[in-house]
């Protein structure tokens, strides 16, 4: 390719997929699925425009490591001991009992192998954290008892979920699911968990200081892209999967980041501001090109729209999915609306979703067919989760007010 082709075509991905965002934003729907509706759009689905070349699949990789970078940055730990108990409940059962449904629909409901049922279990276990504090802060809950088990339960999701992909990563590319290799998996995972905030804290403070006496702009976004890089170089030079790397360097640069066993060891929070507000730009740039190239992955055309196969097999997924999300929050003490506004926000699968089907797709493990239906799946549950967490929250502000009075 011509390299005024390339960027002719970049040009037409940055600039679509802001546009089909902010119709998305309009429609009060989450920002990704417009992005991925460009894709689809753009790619042999529907106009075949573009296809999704190595260069562009290369910038879609630091997408996606810079998008898990920024969400170990927004990582809390210290909202998860506030919303104690109860959002560990929520987030075992809602990690644990999707996984085990959409294994089961995959391995015994449609006969996949073990590996493919892993990767539409674990792909279900996700919970966008992005789309349900979005609606959460418009709704003005993000602080109430409930916004707080919610997104306690939420950030648990995530790393649960970075380390289940690690651990899926491994098998898919080192021969099957054995013993060994997810013990490698867990070494590395445990070894970053210990190393990498004090790695981070050293560094931070090396780039703090060099910043307050550098002339030349731009030092922070710099030489925290090189921080990341290096640390997703890392992570597949130890066998996992780069955007663990990416997760760890956020996780470990976050303002509230805290070792076991009470060992305080906190990065100066204004300084981590920083670091949120000046990546911005970087990561907003990057990360919409990661969810236009899984659109751009999907070909519909491929699918067989009149096998009953897809049809089936989107409808158990989609069952599984909501299930294994509402059970949580009825394992805790709390009104019946409050369990339902906890399910409806736990649901939507969002980015995280996409990246264990775009992981299972280029990994040669998900064909066309799954990964449709896995694609459709994370589209709805993503779509109408907002919808109906505002709509749970309108029928019942009078009783959540009252119960918050009481």
């Amino acid at each position: 390719m011509q390299t005024h082709d390339f960027f002719l075509i970049l040009l037409i991905i940055l600039l679509t997929a802001r546009v089909f965002a902010e119709l998305a934003a309009r429609l009060k729907t989450p920002s990704v699925i417009g992005e991925l509706l460009a894709g689809v759009v753009l790619g042999p689905s529907l106009l075949g425009w573009i296809e999704p070349i190595e260069a562009i699949k290369l910038m879609a990789e630091i997408g996606i490591i810079l998008l898990l970078f920024e969400v170990g940055l927004g990582t809390d730990p210290r909202q998860l001991a506030r919303a104690g108990l109860k959002s560990l409940v929520v987030a075992l059962s809602g990690f644990s009992l999707p996984f085990l449904l959409g294994f089961s629909v995959g391995y015994w409901g449609f006969d996949l192998s073990l590996l493919v049922s892993l990767f539409i279990g674990g792909t279900l276990t996700a919970t966008s954290i992005g789309v349900t504090a979005r609606v959460l802060t418009d709704l003005k809950r993000q602080h109430a008892p409930e916004g707080q088990i919610i997104l306690g339960a939420a950030i648990l999701d995530d790393v649960m979920g970075v380390v289940l992909l690690a651990l899926l990563y491994e098998f898919s590319i080192g021969g099957g699911v054995t013993l060994g290799n997810a013990g490698k998996v867990i070494i590395f995972v445990v070894a970053f968990f210990f190393l990498a905030p004090m790695a981070a804290k050293l560094m931070s403070t090396i780039i703090k200081h060099i910043n307050s006496t550098t002339e030349i702009p731009g030092l922070i976004p710099t030489t925290i892209v090189s921080l990341v890089l290096f640390f997703a170089w890392l992570a597949h030079s130890m066998g996992a999967p780069e955007l663990l790397g990416g997760f760890a360097a956020g996780l470990a640069l976050s303002r509230r980041f805290f070792l076991p066993f009470g060992t305080a060891l906190h990065a100066d929070p204004s300084f981590a501001e920083c670091i949120e507000t000046e990546m911005k730009p970087i990561i907003h740039l990057f990360t919409p090109i990661f969810f236009v190239m899984v659109g751009l992955s999907l070909n519909l055309h491929e699918i067989d729209w009149s096998s009953p196969f897809i049809w089936a097999f989107s409808m158990a997924l989609m069952v599984a999915a909501v299930v294994g999300k509402l059970v949580g929050p009825w394992l805790i003490r709390e009104p019946r609306p409050t369990r339902w506004i906890i399910g409806a926000a736990m649901i939507p699968r969002g980015e995280v979703g996409l990246i264990f089907a775009e992981l299972g797709r280029e990994s040669g493990i998900l064909n066309n067919e799954i990964y449709a239906g896995m694609v459709i799946v994370i589209a709805i549950t993503t779509v109408l989760s907002p919808f109906v967490m505002k709509g749970l929250y309108s029928r019942f502000s009078h009783r959540l007010q009252t119960a918050a009075s009481a």
